[in-house]
Parts: structure tokens; sequence; C-alpha cells
């Protein structure tokens, strides 16, 4: 079919967070992204695509519950993309309780105030690289289903879950009480991630910061402990998407011993 009008403006206000959380809908931009949103079942609602990518992703149109066809401009009007790769799905919600995301797993990642969709869309990629088995958004994060964030994730969104949690304490609590230590990662904690190989082969929640200010003190308390990355030459601190990635390797690897 072929989209209305309409329907295109319905679908652009998902650019508004507001609009996501009201409607519990999202985009998906790109093959790679609506490739993982097909593979979790009822997530896909609806795929926009140019006649172009019709016949590049052939494949994706013959599962598509909808294939809708759109010219140039108002597929570019659906992307976040500078150069949309010409396919875009309108997908559901995926967010778990909190409960759900934490029970009987071995690691898992919780972000508290992160606000760059990149650097969370980064976080649940590597989270999904290596193995963990969910990611916790808290506090004043940003939304998880942000366009940058879905597209940063490069599909990892679909693959493990995800909650959301308002109130970072609970989502530390709920860990522990889940059964997890809780590591926070901090410039000034008192174990080096390159001495911790006996710490980290426990079941983990990963606690991460904000960008610009990392944890509140009275956050980083509540954790088990406070593991620092080592600085071996003259950068003040890391990325955090950079050091997300070499903390869950490095308990992926101790739980792989």
């Amino acid at each position: 079919m072929v989209a209305s009008n309409a329907r295109l403006k319905e679908t652009r206000k998902l650019s508004r967070r507001s609009e996501r959380s009201e409607r519990r809908l999202f985009l998906a931009d790109g093959p790679k992204a609506v490739e993982g949103a097909l593979e979790v079942p009822g997530c896909v609602v609806e795929v926009f695509a140019t006649e172009a990518a019709t016949q590049q992703y052939a494949d994706l149109a013959a599962v598509a519950p909808q294939w809708t066809l759109v010219d140039d401009r108002a597929l570019a009007s659906l992307s976040d993309s500078v150069t949309p790769a010409g396919v875009v799905g309108l997908c559901r919600f995926l967010d778990r309780p909190v409960e759900h995301v934490l029970d009987g797993v071995r690691l898992v990642a919780i972000c508290a105030d992160v606000r760059d969709p990149g650097n969370a869309g980064t976080v649940i990629r590597c989270a999904d690289a290596a193995g963990a088995d969910g990611v916790v958004f808290a506090g004043q994060s940003v939304d998880a289903y942000n366009p940058k964030t879905v597209r940063a994730s490069v599909g990892s969104l679909f693959h493990l879950p995800v909650a959301i949690e308002p109130d970072p304490a609970a989502a530390v609590r709920a860990a522990q009480a889940a059964g997890l230590q809780v590591l926070a990662a901090d410039g000034a904690g008192e174990v080096g991630l390159d001495h911790a190989d006996e710490l980290l082969a426990a079941p983990t929640a990963w606690l991460f910061g904000n960008e610009a200010w990392g944890l509140p003190a009275e956050l980083a308390e509540l954790a088990d402990h406070r593991v620092r990355i080592p600085i071996h030459g003259r950068a003040e601190s890391l990325n955090l998407s950079t050091a997300a990635a070499l903390c869950l390797y490095a308990s992926a690897r101790a739980h792989r011993r």
C-alpha cells in the first residue's frame, strides 16, 4: 500500500518523546534495525520503504506485517539519518519491568542519568556484544527509543531486554535483591579493573553514571564496590561507552573462566 499524508503526519510525531511515550511506539531507522525488530514477535507494526528499498530489501518485505511505499522525500522526513537507507519500521515499545530484566541473570548494565543518545545506544550495543543479559535506563536517562539511541544500538536494542526505572536507587536495590553485586564504575574507585578478576566472576550489575559528572556520591555509595579503570596515559577519563565496553567485557571474560 501507499502511505497517505495523514498517516505520514501521525508517524512523524514520534520524533517527540512525549508522543512516543503516550502511544508506546517508536521508529527503527535502517535495514539492520528493521531486521532486528522483525525478529521480535509483534514488535513491528508497519515498515515504510521507498520503491528502490523494496527491491533491495526484498527479504524484509517478505516478512513485514505491512509494507508501505513512500517516496524519497517522505522517507527522509521519517528518518533520523543524514543518508537514509530507504526503510523505517514503526515498532511497539519493548521495555519490561526491572524485576523481569534482572531475574536469573549474570550480567547487566544500569545507566543512571545517561543523557547522550549516542552513548546510550552504544552501551546497548556493547552489552549485546559482551553477552550481557539486559540494560536498565534509570533516572533522567535519555529515552531508550530516541531515534539516535535506536540507530546507535545498530539493532542490539532488539536483541536483549531493556528496562526503564525512574529512580536510580531503586534500580540498584532491585539488582541487589535479584542476587547481583552492583559495581559502580568510578574513577576514584577502591578497586582497579585490572586487578578485579575474582570480584568480576560473580553475577554483576555494572552501574554507569552521567557522561559529564559521573555518579552522585549517594548513588555510588549504594554499590557493593567502586571500580576504577586505570588510566596509564595523560587522558583524564574515558568516554562513557568506551568505559562501559571495558567493564562489560572484563566481566564477560571472568564469567567464562
